[in-house]
């Protein structure tokens, strides 16, 4: 159900992105959003992972510098029939971890200092295993390809309220609609920012699931939630709002605004679903 729900949310928000095109520059305005859409996808599947990686200033550890963590994660790949990945550690106390790569072969788990401290190692196992499971289901370049397209309408929506202002417009423009560009570049982006975070929720919860099944036992990522959601609270991160939805938590903190537009589904419906699943299930 939720690949399934994925792949339409992915359709929805590539006809959002041609259908803003159209109006913005009828024929060949579509025309411009696809070759947009295609380039900024190429380049995210290319080099957001090390962009990330960087932003964050995670560092790359090998197996002699972290042996505990290598060997769990080495245990947890294996049992979910994915190649080794890459092991990243960031100095950062706020606990909180994230998989990037193009696809399996190309995987990172990185996880926080703070993370280490305060899980015991079956509450890690569940985070390791969760981060696995974005990796296997591809879900890093499912939410780049989504953040891409959702950057090209918000784009295209600038691109109208500039040509509205300096008169860019032309009446040669065939099949453009401009009080559908003005209806677009008001609702556009505000719309493919809930698409995009619809995506990201549906995900987690996939990942969740594929975690505790990786794992065995879906009580230890229940548990590890709990803890990480308590300590993102109280201990804040200097994290990039374009980033968000790839940490196993959201590491912003916010009011009932901020939870209305999440990038994380309700820390309670996930623990409740976790919860909801046996070991025999699992």
């Amino acid at each position: 159900m939720n690949t399934m729900k994925t792949f339409l949310l992915m359709g929805v928000l590539t006809l959002m992105l041609v259908f803003a095109g159209g109006l913005v520059g009828g024929k060949q305005g579509m025309t411009v959003a696809l070759i947009m859409a295609f380039g900024m996808n190429f380049f995210s599947y290319w080099f957001s992972d090390k962009i990330v990686l960087k932003m964050y200033g995670a560092r790359e550890v090998t197996e002699s510098e972290a042996p505990e963590l290598y060997g769990m994660v080495r245990r947890l790949a294996q049992r979910a029939e994915l190649p080794m990945p890459k092991i990243a550690v960031i100095d950062e106390d706020q606990p909180n971890a994230f998989a990037t790569g193009r696809n399996p072969e190309h995987g990172t788990v990185a996880v926080t200092t703070g993370i280490m401290r305060i899980l015991s190692r079956d509450e890690l196992e569940g985070v390791i295993a969760h981060e696995l499971a974005h990796v296997k289901h591809r879900d890093i370049l499912v939410g780049t390809v989504a953040a891409a397209i959702a950057g090209a309408i918000s784009y295209l929506a600038q691109m109208a309220q500039f040509a509205m202002i300096f008169g860019g417009r032309s009446s040669d423009d065939e099949g453009s609609n401009p009080l559908g560009a003005l209806v677009m570049m008001i609702v556009g982006p505000i719309a493919a920012m809930l698409v995009q975070m619809a995506i990201s929720r549906s995900r987690e919860y996939g990942a969740d699931e594929g975690g505790a099944q990786i794992c065995g036992n879906p009580h230890n990522l229940a548990n590890a939630l709990r803890k990480l959601q308590m300590a993102a609270q109280q201990i804040p991160m200097q994290a990039n709002p374009a980033t968000a939805h790839m940490f196993i938590v959201n590491p912003l903190s916010g009011g009932a605004f901020m939870k209305l537009f999440s990038t994380h589904p309700p820390m309670e419906e996930r623990i409740a679903r976790l919860e909801a699943m046996t070991p025999g299930r699992a």
